[in-house]
């Protein structure tokens, strides 16, 4: 069928629909609207069988749902009405929730059920995170099933007329408040999760106004409720009435006379406004017996021959200092006695690259950009130059540009078959470095690497395997994707000659270092990027700008009206056979 996305935003669920859709065969185009005529023009520009609005904040315009059939997902279940209801759902504690695909009328919400599915909420898990994993899983198989049901001319949806109806307004600042001498901590995380990643909650800290992005436990560090106890990594550690918070990012307000701030390491955002508190390096390795609850953005184990470093980073963005210290906790893990060392986060993001963020926050963002590359860089040699044991990139979640590039340098790539990966840099009018030129056409083939770098496509998890990007999907809820990873790969070293492999991975460096050094890719991948970062009117600049700022560009608009015309053809890859487990 012809299926024509709307949305307010190429957001990560907008992607993962277009990316599943496509691979049963549909033809989908994809437009960015902000408001009722936008609509009205992409359905001009568009023939289509049907519309779906994966996550639209404008009406549907009467005249397009009367003539088309226009299926909107709703973040609720069946009966849930109004504009923030995941945001309510974690703010009241819900224990489960749902998705809805529904059909655009009238009244918001109200139209008739294509289909739904509910899935279990975490206890401990923010509302972005949430979005992108349990949440996007249950809506691509309501969406699936609604085109399928669509598509068989046999279907009627339900009306919600007898449902129980539960309208929730949008949910604003002032009841997401938060007051630090009378709520105890669970109470301020379920404030701080339910406006994560958008829009932050607004406080008052060290006399300016903030919005507050993020928020993990603490067990062992009191004070004055409201008061900055410490910091670590970025964050700032705040008490609470009874315990204490992390939270790892701050945005400033907007003031009359300063525009909008943009999300950042709190420490970096707080500047010289942060008080001389000590800062609270966490181990690498957890101390032994019961674990306290704190934050650590960087996690060494051990199980038998295997090592996991598990790293988990805001909004997967890694700034100089995020790849300086993950280097180091690596280097770390390379000296233990495993044979197999898993790197990746427990659920969620896997790595998005070098961070926009704090590169336009810099005073010279030319040359933090040129630190960040180059510590992204060495970051990837590491993994590509380690010839003693196997590593494995366990890509839990969603993974782009340089972030991508890092999980192919790893010995095998296992991704959750939720997961979409964007391996490239056009979008952000860089050429890109961390070895693609290396790793990628190694992987994909030569013609395929240049394929996925030129268009700039979306690839779901399954896609990626074909493709050859990825050696395992791995099917499991966002919740026991580690669980599932530390089994695979203990039975890696079960039923493997993992001191076999690991002779032929070094042999196989040696073979590729003389054939042309690793030195030689990536002089040639920075003399580009420096080049476009150090030319002030390249559209890097611009770009980057308007990304971290969430503003839309012409470069975008054009590449999401030619979304529609783009097909990737698999490229053979190793058997199972000759990749034994």
């Amino acid at each position: 069928m012809r299926i024509l996305l709307v949305a307010s935003a190429f957001n990560s669920l907008t992607q993962r629909v277009f990316a599943e859709l496509g691979d049963r065969g549909h033809t989908v185009a994809v437009t960015v609207v902000d408001g009722e005529e936008a609509v009205r023009a992409a359905v001009r520009r568009h023939p289509v069988d049907l519309i779906i609005a994966p996550m639209l904040r404008t009406a549907i315009p009467r005249d397009i749902w009367s003539r088309h059939t226009c299926l909107v997902i709703h973040p609720g279940p069946p009966g849930d009405r109004g504009p923030s209801s995941l945001d309510r759902a974690l703010h009241d504690g819900e224990a489960q929730w749902g998705v809805t695909v529904l059909q655009a009328e009238e009244e918001m919400d109200a139209g008739a059920v294509w289909a739904d599915a509910a899935f279990a909420v975490p206890g401990d898990v923010a509302k972005s995170d949430l979005y992108r994993g349990e949440l996007a899983d249950a809506a691509v198989r309501a969406v699936l099933l609604a085109v399928e049901r669509y598509a068989s001319c046999r279907w009627m949806p339900r009306s919600q007329d007898g449902l129980p109806v539960r309208t929730r307004t949008y949910l604003r600042q002032e009841e997401r408040r938060i007051d630090w001498e009378s709520m105890p901590t669970e109470s301020v995380l379920r404030a701080l999760r339910a406006a994560d990643s958008q829009p932050g909650v607004r406080d008052e800290l060290l006399g300016d106004e903030w919005f507050l992005h993020g928020g993990h436990p603490e067990d062992r560090l009191r004070g004055t409720p409201g008061t900055v106890l410490a910091t670590r990594s970025g964050a700032i550690c705040r008490a609470t009435a009874d315990g204490a918070v992390w939270i790892p990012e701050l945005r400033r307000c907007r003031t009359r006379t300063d525009p909008p701030g943009i999300k950042l390491p709190a420490t970096l955002a707080l500047g010289e406004r942060l008080p001389p508190v000590p800062d609270l390096p966490a181990p690498l390795e957890p101390p032994p017996g019961p674990a306290p609850r704190t934050w650590s953005d960087i996690r060494y184990t051990e199980c038998g021959a295997v090592g996991f470093l598990r790293f988990r980073f805001p909004g997967g963005a890694m700034s100089t200092a995020h790849c300086r210290r993950l280097l180091t906790a690596y280097r770390d893990a390379c000296r233990r006695p495993t044979s197999v060392l898993v790197l990746g986060g427990e659920r969620d993001f896997f790595s998005n690259g070098i961070h926009l963020n704090v590169i336009e926050a810099a005073a010279d963002p030319a040359a933090e950009s040129w630190a960040n590359i180059n510590a992204m860089d060495d970051l990837v040699e590491a993994l590509l130059t380690t010839t003693d044991r196997l590593v494995v990139a366990a890509v839990a979640g969603n993974a782009a540009a340089g972030g991508a590039m890092l999980a192919l340098a790893a010995d095998e790539v296992w991704c959750r078959d939720g997961a979409v990966l964007n391996p490239h840099y056009r979008l952000m009018g860089l050429y890109g470095s961390e070895y693609w030129t290396y790793t990628l056409p190694r992987r994909a083939g030569a013609q395929q690497a240049t394929a996925l770098m030129e268009q700039a496509v979306p690839v779901s998890a399954a896609r990626a395997h074909t493709l050859g990007l990825v050696d395992r999907l791995v099917g499991s809820p966002p919740g026991e994707f580690a669980a599932a990873t530390a089994r695979m790969a203990a039975e890696l070293t079960r039923h493997t000659d993992v001191s076999a492999r690991i002779a032929a991975k070094k042999a196989a460096r040696e073979r590729d270092e003389q054939t042309k050094p690793l030195a030689s890719y990536r002089a040639e991948e920075l003399r580009r990027m420096r080049a476009t970062f150090f030319t002030p009117d390249a559209p890097y600049h611009a770009l980057r700008s308007a990304f971290v700022r969430k503003q839309p560009t012409p470069e975008a608009a054009e590449h999401l009206a030619a979304l529609s015309h783009l097909r990737l053809r698999p490229h053979p890859v190793r058997s199972t056979a000759e990749q034994p487990l």
